[in-house]
């Protein structure tokens, strides 16, 4: 069960680090961001102290974000000067104007340096446009500078998916200096959603070496989310390897790694904490190690043995469990109680090892989904057997996904219109002359250009329109689905603006409205920029707001996933099981969303589509269950309840 506190088993002692790299680990990213954005104003104002410069090194992406927004706020509140600092860039696409959307000069600008008063004199970012023939001198002499200035005091690192920092690829050398190199594939692929298509992503990029990075005193490792995960446990538990290039950070004398929880998900010290020590167990921990064992020995869980445990490090569970029997029945019949099909409780049941309460028998129900496809995609079982089974449903679109559509979509769809009205006689001046501004700005559009307002209101009400078919499609009328277009979301970029009061209220006014006995919301760790994060940040507020309300006691929050990751098993407190019919008729939903069929704009890292990952991933989890010796399904939904402090 998750909750508001801690979601992760806490640690008596640690006796043994998997570890070569010293880690600390958050909550959240941006109470993470904080800690190092303040440990860097302290080194600032130390060196100002002495009367000396600093040199930081800088990095783009999602990751440093939030320290850069910190920095911001305390220059502006507690008077934080920058005017001994020198910065330099990690790296630049090749080539790359620098007023370019995806130019990290501009990201720079827009998340620092136009905000503070670093002198302009003193910051060096790679310039993406000076000629191929000049590129290699260039380099020299953007190295030679940083050891002009007397190399990094500090630098600041993200990670990609390839294990590379800055755009050290796999394969770099570690005694590489600032050079021009051509990027991995996998990192083209996750620069999509700053480019709109593979195609549009840079070949090349000026990178600072691994040497580089190596020569700075003091090393700051960010990363956030679960998609990070794997290669942080690579990173910082693998053998020094070309292959990830961030494990060079091992050599290092003075790295601090600093993760939020989900990015430190596949780390020894979270994924089997009894390998490195004396655990304070609980039954959640206990169910972890158990469904672990049974893995790794590939055996269902009734028929794990005490050796089975002891070989795996876990003769301290036996013990206090009284043997593998006594361990075995109870992790089995915890896990046998999170299957339900009545996912909005059974009536007239015995409730006592139900996910659900059976009362109230018919439950006002709420569907958020961040995405106008999020509540099929993830939940679409669960979401028409809740409507089957009589409750009021209710679901709500949080944002218009209008950055979503391909823009050969939206035309077909103004030109449509345009035809229409002309085919029919029904001639507006101001209407007709809107449609050709939209068909104009779609055919000279440049690479990376925001949407005009008229263009994105084309693709909202597209996505609006394949929302609202499918949720018909479940069993909903159109009284009971609800559209709010948060505010936060409305940029016309893939980066989206910050969370407001308005987003916040916007929830809470339909939550107040409804007032549910249960709440469905996407429970996505993957991305903590994300859409899907900032969705549930975003109703977790809301509920503070409403906590004083009598009715919000009994409202249960559930978290749902989104395509791409399950939560572990351990974390389970609801599986809805789904028949061969249940899952095609999920699938008939999803397929309602048009835009998003065959090749969405936006993908990620995973090739298949929306409803192919939606139904291998609830096959998996149907039968991770099957193999711990549970029930054969077909498929399963999974959810995790949420519980608030003031419940």
């Amino acid at each position: 069960m998750l909750s508001s506190a801690t979601t992760q088993p806490t640690l008596k002692f640690q006796f043994k680090t998997f570890e070569k790299l010293p880690v600390k680990i958050w909550d959240d990213s941006r109470e993470a961001s904080i800690h190092v954005a303040r440990s860097i104003a302290l080194a600032i104002r130390q060196k100002q102290q002495d009367g000396e410069k600093i040199v930081l090194g800088l990095a783009t992406g999602s990751s440093p974000i939030q320290v850069y927004r910190e920095l911001v706020r305390l220059h502006k509140e507690e008077g934080l000067s920058f005017y001994n600092v020198v910065t330099f860039n990690l790296d630049e696409y090749y080539p790359m104007e620098k007023a370019a959307p995806q130019s990290y000069w501009r990201f720079m600008h827009e998340h620092l340096f136009d905000h503070v008063d670093v002198p302009r004199e003193n910051i060096h970012i790679p310039d993406g446009t000076v000629p191929m023939e000049k590129a290699q001198e260039y380099c020299s002499w953007y190295e030679k500078q940083i050891n002009l200035n007397g190399g990094i005091d500090i630098q600041l690192l993200g990670i990609g998916r390839t294990g590379h920092v800055g755009f050290n690829e796999p394969g770099s050398w570690e005694s590489s200096l600032t050079r021009m190199v051509r990027l991995d594939g996998l990192t083209r692929r996750d620069a999509i959603k700053d480019f709109g298509q593979e195609e549009d992503v840079p070949t090349r990029a000026i990178t600072m070496g691994v040497a580089s990075i190596m020569k700075a005193r003091t090393v700051f490792l960010l990363a956030w989310g679960q998609h990070k995960a794997p290669t942080i446990a690579k990173a910082l538990e693998g053998d020094i390897s070309t292959s990830i290039p961030a494990t060079f950070l091992q050599k290092h004398p003075n790295v601090k790694v600093v993760l939020d929880k989900a990015a430190a998900e596949s780390l020894t010290q979270i994924r089997a904490p009894w390998l490195c020590g004396v655990c304070n167990w609980t039954e959640e921990l206990a169910c972890q190690a158990v469904t672990w064992v049974s893995q790794e020995t590939g055996k269902p869980i009734l028929k794990l043995t005490n050796e089975d445990y002891n070989e795996h490090g876990l003769s301290e569970l036996m013990l206090l469990e009284n043997g593998a029997y006594e361990i075995n029945i109870k992790i089995f019949n915890r896990l046998q109680h999170t299957i339900t099909g009545w996912p909005g409780g059974k009536p007239n049941a015995d409730d006592s090892t139900r996910p659900e309460r059976a009362a109230p028998a018919k439950k006002r129900c709420i569907i958020f989904s961040p995405h106008p496809d999020d509540d099929v995609i993830s939940m679409g079982g669960t979401f028409m057997r809740l409507v089957d089974q009589g409750h009021e449903v209710h679901v709500v679109y949080q944002t218009s996904g209008n950055i979503a559509v391909h823009d050969h979509d939206a035309r077909r769809y103004a030109e449509f219109l345009l035809e229409f009205r002309e085919s029919q006689g029904l001639v507006d001046a101001d209407i007709d002359m809107r449609y050709k501004k939209i068909l104009n700005f779609l055919k000279t559009k440049k690479q990376g250009e925001p949407d005009i307002p008229e263009v994105r209101a084309i693709k909202g009400l597209m996505r609006r329109g394949e929302a609202r078919a499918g949720a018909r499609y479940a069993g909903l009328t159109d009284d009971n689905i609800h559209f709010l277009d948060m505010p936060f979301y409305e940029t016309g970029k893939v980066r989206k603006g910050d969370i407001t009061q308005a987003d916040i209220d916007l929830v809470a006014d339909l939550i107040e409205k409804v007032q549910p006995h249960q709440v469905y919301a996407a429970g996505d760790l993957a991305d903590p920029h994300g859409t899907h994060r900032v969705c549930l940040n975003a109703i977790l507020a809301a509920f503070e707001k409403l906590k004083d309300k009598k009715w919000t006691k009994d409202c249960w929050l559930w978290l749902y996933r989104g395509a791409w990751h399950e939560f572990p098993i351990h974390e389970i407190d609801m599986a809805v099981p789904m028949s061969p019919d249940q899952v095609a008729r999920k699938q008939k939903a999803i397929f309602m969303h048009q835009s998003q069929k065959d090749s969405a704009p936006f993908p990620g890292e995973d090739e298949r589509e929306f409803w192919q990952r939606a139904k291998e991933r609830n096959a998996a989890t149907a039968g991770l269950y099957r193999s711990l010796g549970l029930a054969e399904y077909e498929a399963m939904e999974a959810f995790a309840r949420w519980r608030f402090e003031w419940q």
